[in-house]
């Protein structure tokens, strides 16, 4: 028996595209296929499972490697009572290997101690059959913002930035006006030194201590020689250097 209420309009999907894929994990094959057709016509691309293991498998690949995750899955609808593992121990591994989607659980459960337990375990929302489609898929679309807005946050504080400059430590990029940069290693954590203290003045060996460790026994000469590399990326005229500048008798400084 379909525990799904309410109804939806026909809207047109190729007015509202790219929302993201979402994985809907339900047993019951008309429920499944009613709230797919419905977040489609929204705009989102699904994908489905109708048991634990098969959600599993597509979230974070075979155990054995032989297969994948599916790649860029942005939310996840996943109902409790399902063959093969049940939803609350899905939701608990997904959690504890440390995948970070948000998860609406789907049940005919809806005391407030089940739900305590869902969102104890790492679901983010918890909807009780029977449901409004208009519910859902607004339920979906704050998950989604919620997230969105968590990971622009966490971007924005972790990047670095000076003028032209952009540096994202966690990704390991560096950008000058827009374009990307290739950069060594070194020349990364160079650069990322000047960047966490602009204007500051390090001397080689504070340079070498914070990039190369303590017990490096090569010359610092080295500094020179990778401070004209990273200038030969990031200056329109090495010589005239407008971001990384010496300071004569003392070191280097970022402007």
């Amino acid at each position: 028996m379909a525990m799904v209420s309410g109804g939806l309009a026909p809207i047109q999907s190729s007015l509202r595209v790219g929302l993201g894929r979402v994985l809907i994990v339900e047993d019951e094959a008309l429920i499944r296929e009613t709230v797919a057709l419905a977040l489609a016509e929204e705009g989102f691309e699904m994908v489905v499972a109708d048991d634990g293991p098969t959600a599993l498998e597509k979230l974070l690949g075979s155990a054995d490697g032989s297969k994948d995750a599916i790649p860029d899955i942005s939310l996840v609808i996943l109902d409790l009572m399902l063959p093969g593992m049940n939803g609350l121990d899905l939701c608990r591994l997904v959690r504890h290997r440390g995948l970070d989607v948000p998860i609406l659980i789907l049940s005919a459960k809806g005391t407030e101690m089940d739900r305590v337990v869902g969102l104890e375990v790492g679901a983010d929302d918890y909807l009780s059959k029977p449901f409004g489609m208009r519910e859902l898929i607004a339920r979906c679309r704050a998950l989604l913002r919620r997230y969105r807005s968590k990971d622009k946050s966490a971007e924005d504080t972790s990047a670095l930035r000076f003028e032209g400059i952009t540096l994202h430590p966690n990704e390991c990029r560096a950008f000058l006006n827009d374009q990307e940069l290739s950069l060594s290693p070194k020349e990364f954590k160079i650069l990322e030194l000047f960047m966490g203290r602009p204007r500051r003045v390090w001397s080689r060996d504070q340079i070498i201590d914070r990039v190369w460790g303590y017990d490096f026994m090569g010359d610092n000469k080295t500094v020179d020689v990778h401070i004209r590399w990273l200038r030969e990326k990031l200056e329109e005229d090495p010589s005239k250097p407008k971001y990384l500048k010496t300071v004569r008798g003392f070191g280097y400084r970022l402007g």
